[in-house]
């Protein structure tokens, strides 16, 4: 019988650049030029969240809504109160985010970031309108464990019983550890599968992670207009387009 973690890949103490400073960094990494424009920008769109005071860290997506900057992680990444604020990570640049949503039974959060990244682009705001499909072929990025940013390729393996009524969970085959949790899955053109969440768990006959079968909550659980309502409601800056 299948069982799964969901708090796994929070409490890891890492170090993370000052959200004040900036300096632009040598390149530490060579891209194949096989890799697609599409995998690139969901790369260069992956982000390290941290927990204020603990310094557990997870990882996000920065996307971009209509003119909200925003990033979508897990909500036991950052399962403190609505307000709360979180560092936002890309190498050498940091952002301040604020929790705006939580949804706890399926594991989904959004961060409002107010000022944008001056080196990176967000990706488009552009769900699955269904849950994926078996076969489905996906990418991602994140922040496993003590590890600088990775990149990982896969594909839907199976569906499971959701946590709320009448919904449903993606498996993927690719690999997944601590500190991944709360990376967006993408299919091969850019469009947002889920939230990663978890990795399965074996009991019998003795315990047993199993690092490739990883729990996705689907992106259809989010309802984005309504998820930003409270938010909305209580913003006091520029109007935004957002928020019409």
């Amino acid at each position: 019988m299948l069982k799964y973690i969901k708090a796994m890949m929070l409490m890891l103490i890492c170090n993370v650049a000052s959200a004040n400073t900036y300096s632009p960094a040598l390149p530490l990494e060579n891209i194949s030029a096989n890799t697609s424009s599409v995998e690139k920008k969901i790369r260069e769109a992956a982000v390290r969240v941290t927990a204020p005071f603990t310094g557990g860290h997870g990882s996000g997506s920065y996307i971009r809504y209509k003119d909200a900057n925003l990033v979508f992680t897990a909500q036991h990444v950052a399962d403190g109160k609505l307000g709360t604020n979180y560092l936002i990570t890309y190498k050498s640049e940091s952002r301040m985010a604020k929790l705006i949503y939580a949804d706890v039974a399926n594991d989904i959060a959004i961060l409002y970031l107010s000022t944008k990244f001056r080196t990176i682009e967000p990706m488009k705001y552009n769900p699955l309108d269904k849950i994926a499909e078996v076969g489905t072929n996906i990418v991602y990025s994140g922040y496993p464990s003590t590890h600088k940013l990775m990149s990982f390729t896969g594909r839907v393996a199976g569906h499971e019983t959701g946590n709320t009524v009448g919904s449903k969970e993606i498996i993927l085959q690719t690999y997944g550890w601590f500190g991944c949790s709360g990376s967006m899955i993408y299919t091969l053109k850019g469009q947002q599968v889920g939230i990663l969440y978890g990795v399965d768990v074996e009991y019998y006959p003795n315990t047993q992670v199993q690092e490739n079968m990883i729990w996705v909550a689907p992106i259809t659980e989010v309802k984005i207009d309504k998820a930003l309502r409270d938010f909305c409601r209580t913003y006091h800056g520029t109007k935004l387009k957002a928020c019409r």
